[in-house]
């Protein structure tokens, strides 16, 4: 089991940045692929990045490139995700997640509760 929680979101202004973080439970942190989803009101949850369990692969959806990036640190158990250049149409509840496979799988098993991100324009 992992359990995942996040942090850091908040309100911005148009242009700004935010770092989230999701801190992970469990030995097994380092084995996992960790993911990035996004659900604005009315929408569906929507893919932003994903980093494989050593850091060396990483993808983005078309809207963030170039603006977002992801890391982690194995030894913190945690995972971040840096926005950059923020616009309003970011605005939403991101979700961090998990799974223990190849970032090629997408096969997202464990999940965190949300962070509010709000972009002001």
């Amino acid at each position: 089991q992992v359990q995942l929680v996040e942090s850091g979101g908040g309100l911005v202004q148009a242009g700004g940045s935010l770092r989230l973080s999701c801190a992970a439970s469990g030995r097994t942190f380092s084995s996992y692929t960790m993911g990035w989803f996004r659900q604005a009101p009315g929408k569906e949850r929507e893919f932003v990045a994903a980093i494989s369990w050593s850091g060396g692969s990483t993808a983005f959806a078309d809207s963030v490139k170039g603006r977002f990036t992801i890391s982690r640190d194995n030894a913190k158990n945690t995972v971040y995700l840096q926005m950059n250049s923020l616009k309003p149409e970011d605005t939403a509840v991101y979700f961090c997640s998990a799974y223990p496979g190849t970032i090629s799988q997408h096969e997202y098993t464990y999940w965190g509760q949300g962070t509010q991100v709000t972009v002001s324009s």
